[in-house]
């Protein structure tokens, strides 16, 4: 092929074992499109490929991924609104003959086990680092690890009581994302079960909703979690996030497995005004109880250090 086709808000570039697709960056473009930029879809990627009308005159062509080829479109489990949806090519209704004919090219590239779930990934992820802000502490993720610095002013106390996070990507077996344009919006890393010793294998996890969550409680209050909010954790940079950590685990990033740490994060000396307010927000938890008084004497001094 090696032919173009241009569409509302995307530019479809067909080439021999892929398909090229360029994001518009124009401010009526959906913001998770302008953060991708681009994307090399193979053709091993697709499980089929339909074209439909559209709304107001035009047509849609639609190329969908195999389960578990695409690392973007599984950390997304579904939640993404039609118009975001990056496999989507919008255009004018008197375009129709011609992407027919991209649309059957497509069919007759599919894979004979186009209908079967990729063994991993086939579509590369956003890349590291990465990181957004969340309602109640920021994530950043590097490519190797995971950190959650917690905000004083949105985070729970059971948040500030285990402190800032760190997470290896070996110590994880998957993400959760759950879009914050819904309730109870957040990103939640599952944990890797520790290994048994009476024989018996404990079982991994997948990218959602694998068992390393069970028993976690409530987002806002799971150190391993960040709670989205309005004009927090936004699509078009939580989604990415998700998705690099996810093909991160899969690809068996991080070295050896080892445990998860809770450590503070490597940061530039921080703000005393800011360190003032975490020291004060330490002694309301210490007053309420929620703090012993050895847990508030070892965080004040981590936090005086940072100084």
């Amino acid at each position: 092929m090696g032919d173009v086709l241009a569409g509302i808000h995307a530019t479809w570039e067909f080439e021999t074992d892929s398909v090229l697709i360029r994001f518009e960056r124009g401010i009526r473009a959906p913001k998770l499109f302008q953060a991708l930029r681009e994307r090399r879809i193979p053709h091993e990627a697709l499980e089929s490929v339909t074209l439909s009308p559209g709304k107001r005159g035009t047509v849609v062509l639609h190329a969908v991924p195999r389960q578990g080829a695409d690392p973007l479109m599984e950390a997304a489990a579904g939640q993404l609104k039609e118009g975001c949806d990056p496999y989507r090519l919008v255009l004018p209704a008197e375009r129709e003959t011609l992407a027919e004919y991209y649309a059957d090219e497509l069919r007759s590239s599919l894979a004979p086990y186009a209908s079967k779930p990729a063994d991993r990934h086939l579509v590369a992820a956003p890349e590291a680092p990465l990181n957004f802000k969340a309602y109640d502490g920021r994530a950043a993720f590097d490519g190797r690890q995971v950190s959650f610095r917690w905000f004083w002013t949105g985070a729970s106390s059971e948040k500030w009581k285990a402190g800032d996070q760190t997470f290896p990507v070996a110590a994880l077996s998957g993400v959760e994302w759950r879009s914050p344009e819904v309730f109870d919006g957040h990103l939640r890393l599952l944990r890797r079960e520790p290994e048994r010793t009476d024989g018996c294998a404990g079982h991994g996890g997948s990218g959602h909703g694998s068992p390393g969550h069970e028993g976690a409680g409530p987002a806002d209050r799971d150190p391993a979690s960040v709670v989205f909010g309005l004009g927090y954790g936004p699509v078009h940079e939580s989604l990415p996030f998700a998705a690099a950590v996810l093909a991160a685990v899969r690809g068996g990033g991080g070295g050896p497995s080892t445990p998860h740490q809770t450590v503070p994060v490597p940061s530039a000396r921080r703000d005393p005004a800011d360190i003032a307010e975490r020291i004060r927000h330490l002694g309301d938890l210490h007053r309420a109880g929620l703090v012993t008084d050895d847990e508030f004497t070892a965080k004040k001094a981590e936090l005086l250090a940072e100084l």
